[in-house]
């Protein structure tokens, strides 16, 4: 959950704006868009799977040799 609390002489637009980037930083959006529809345990295993199986492709390509060449 994302409180702003107004500071002595803080405008209506700096409220906002740190609301909106609290907003962000804290995912809230990727949060509900998660929870939004349901999915099947053995689905969220396989992405997760999918994921890692990514990330490691990508550690073993852009690896502590790249910037050797």
């Amino acid at each position: 959950m994302v409180y702003v609390s107004k500071k002595k002489g803080e405008s209506k637009d700096t409220l906002f704006r740190k609301f909106t980037r609290m907003f962000i930083e804290e995912n809230v959006v990727d949060e509900v868009r998660k929870k939004q529809f349901y999915k099947k345990p053995s689905l969220q295993r396989k992405e997760r799977e999918k994921e890692l199986l990514k990330a490691r492709h990508r550690s073993r390509t852009f690896g502590r040799n790249f910037h050797s060449r």
